[in-house]
This record gives C-alpha cells, structure tokens and sequence, in this order.
C-alpha cells in the first residue's frame, strides 16, 4: 500500500483541461464532476493496490483505465501521478511529454 499521492504539474494540467473540455462541450458541468469522481476513485484505488495498473512501455510507468482515459503513474510508497491520456490519442505524443522513457 502506498502512503501518499503527488500530482505532476503536467498531470494536473491534463485534469483540468478534460474537465474543461466536458463541460464547454456538453454546456454543463454534470459529466465533468461524474468523470473527476472516476479519476478520484481509480487513484484511491491505485494507492491501496499500486501495482494494479498494466505496464507500459514505458520504464516503470502503469496505467490505470478510466472511460477513454490512462491514469499514468509511477512509485511504491508515493504514487505520483505524471499524466491522463486520451487513449485516443496518437501514442506517439506521448512519448514526447517530460517523464516519459523506454
């Protein structure tokens, strides 16, 4: 079990502008609240069980599955968090975002 949760500040940024994103989108805000709950409790989750993410390809980065989203972390006792990922996205740009290594 971990003991703490640290925030990248790439990995906030992701947070808010998905959330941003959802509610401009769907002119309300109810979606973004129902998604940023997913995200809480998958991280709640990922603290109690760090080892529950799959492995990436990336040196000593899980993912954590939420809707369309990977939760990206790393750490034992401290799970940082270093970003949430479209998985829509081209993989690619991912491997160009800072903590990210094969």
């Amino acid at each position: 079990m971990a003991k703490k949760i640290t925030w990248s500040v790439e990995a906030q940024q992701d947070r808010k502008d998905i959330l941003e994103y959802w509610a401009h989108r769907n002119k309300s805000k109810v979606y973004s609240r129902k998604l940023d709950k997913l995200f809480r409790e998958a991280i709640k989750i990922i603290l109690n069980h760090p080892g529950i993410g799959r492995k990436t390809d990336f040196e000593n980065v899980r993912a954590k599955l939420v809707k369309d989203y990977y939760i990206l972390y790393h750490g034992e006792n401290t799970i940082t968090i270093l970003s949430i990922w479209d998985c829509r996205q081209d993989s690619l740009k991912l491997e160009k975002k800072k903590g990210f290594h094969k």
